[in-house]
């Protein structure tokens, strides 16, 4: 069971990597909220190449909302006195974007990964064969924790590919890197709104 699990593993690391290489190869990624060539260094590997950072807030979304810009690639988490913590995320790839409001309904640390069967159905057509069930840890592609958007298949999540944060590259899920996702999930509740602008 192991050994599958490993095989497993390699396979999601491969199928992860050919979405990304090119950026993680060349060192820099298209920041789209800045319009810039942003360098991503090796002294950075873990960390988002995106500093998070508070800003001032004056818009109409009520204290606790996380806000999910598609086109900047940003998470804004609106918090008490007209400010906003911002975020840079990865989104959906084309074809997977979507847009919506609802509610977070769980939190899961080091959260175990089930690959929905469409994604699994969608990849064995690629032949790339997905796990049913994936343990949670550092090789997991959902990262340190998991924020559950009401009854979709999606997740506002860490990610073991931090390189991949300002870019389009996933299934339809919100990627943070991992020291960001912990610091997002120690400052949301269950319940907290949720809005993905596109």
């Amino acid at each position: 069971m192991r050994k599958i699990i490993a095989i497993a593993a390699m396979v999601l690391a491969a199928c992860a990597f050919s979405t990304s290489a090119s950026a993680y190869g060349s060192g820099k990624f298209f920041d789209h909220a800045t319009k810039q060539w942003v360098t991503y260094g090796s002294a950075r590997v873990g960390k988002s190449p995106i500093k998070r950072k508070m800003v001032n807030y004056n818009g109409s979304y009520s204290v606790g909302t996380i806000v999910i810009s598609t086109p900047e690639r940003r998470l804004y988490h609106i918090r008490p006195g007209g400010k906003a913590m911002v975020y840079g995320v990865g989104v959906g790839r084309d074809g997977f974007q979507w847009s919506g409001t609802h509610r977070i309904t769980r939190k899961a640390e080091w959260p175990d990964w089930r690959p929905p069967a469409v994604m699994r159905a969608r990849e064995a057509r690629k032949g790339r064969i997905l796990p049913a069930f994936m343990e949670g840890g550092p090789n997991n592609p959902l990262g340190a924790r998991a924020m559950y958007i009401g009854s979709t298949i999606y997740r506002i999540h860490g990610s073991n590919e931090p390189w991949t944060i300002g870019s389009a590259v996933s299934s339809g899920c919100i990627r943070l890197a991992n020291e960001d996702v912990i610091h997002l999930y120690e400052n949301v509740s269950v319940g907290a709104k949720v809005v993905v602008l596109r």
